[in-house]
């Protein structure tokens, strides 16, 4: 295949069978130019990009070193996850990486709010926003905060094939860190991000959020509920809060049923 535009020394735009394909590769185009052949051994990464201009512009306008990393990144992502990544990451984490660099660089840390419940919601994902910033660092001896191995987790659920839109995403994120700091203010506690209930309600809030959209059958019957209310009026009142920030902010009515799992996971946090 023909070298049909360099992008940097590691990424060439290059024809293969009459379509323009971007090939990744360290030093790929080393002492190359327009029209040289491509020795497919050099080639890591090969793909098609429906946005190939704009990850082409993206490229000639990031530090080489930025993009590097980003790919590191990514092939790393893919090995632990044992997944392909959909190809929109390598313009998604490149841009928010190279930005995020030069942000720390000048001294600016922006503060993730969502950092507890990514840790919990994504947690592979986040380990290897873990990873990716200490190989930042080991790279740059630029000392990245953990709230970017959050925002890098975010953008590597997003890039797996069933993990929605990153839009969707921090929605659902978002929606759930308010449901949590309503339990907070409720019940005036700190919570250990490392507390195993803890763990268990931001795991229940999210599949509550997503049963709401695809209805599931009902598992609580009213008889069972009822029990559950009078057993534990102060988790129930703080359910119901729950609820009325949910339906009050977002437009999200939560079903009685799932008011009940609420106020067990609510409780066992109580009495912790």
């Amino acid at each position: 295949m023909k070298i049909k535009k360099i992008l940097n020394n590691n990424a060439v735009v290059v024809s293969d069978n009459n379509q323009e394909k971007i090939a990744i590769g360290a030093g790929i185009a080393y002492q190359k130019r327009k029209n040289d052949i491509i020795n497919p051994s050099k080639i890591e990464k090969l793909f098609v990009m429906k946005e190939n201009e704009k990850f082409q512009k993206l490229l000639l306008q990031i530090p080489e070193e930025h993009f590097a990393l980003s790919e590191e990144i990514i092939t790393h992502a893919e090995e632990s996850l044992g997944a392909k990544l959909n190809d929109h990451i390598h313009i998604a984490l490149t841009d928010h990486l190279s930005f995020a660099i030069e942000r720390v660089r000048d001294g600016i840390k922006l503060k993730n709010k969502l950092l507890h419940e990514i840790k919990i919601l994504y947690k592979r994902e986040f380990d290897i926003g873990m990873w990716a910033i200490q190989h930042i660092e080991n790279k740059t001896n630029i000392k990245m905060p953990v709230d970017e191995a959050a925002f890098i987790a975010l953008h590597l659920h997003t890039a797996k094939l069933k993990g929605g839109d990153l839009k969707q995403t921090l929605r659902q994120t978002a929606i759930i860190g308010s449901m949590v700091q309503t339990i907070k203010d409720s019940l005036n506690i700190e919570i250990d991000d490392d507390d195993l209930s803890y763990q268990r309600l931001i795991t229940h809030l999210r599949f509550a959020i997503s049963r709401i959209s695809s209805p599931e059958p009902q598992t609580i019957d009213d008889e069972m509920l009822k029990m559950i209310t009078n057993k534990f009026p102060a988790a129930y009142n703080c359910a119901r809060k729950v609820a009325n920030v949910l339906l009050k902010n977002h437009g999200i009515l939560l079903p009685e049923h799932e008011l009940g799992y609420l106020t067990l996971h609510i409780e066992r946090l109580r009495k912790r």
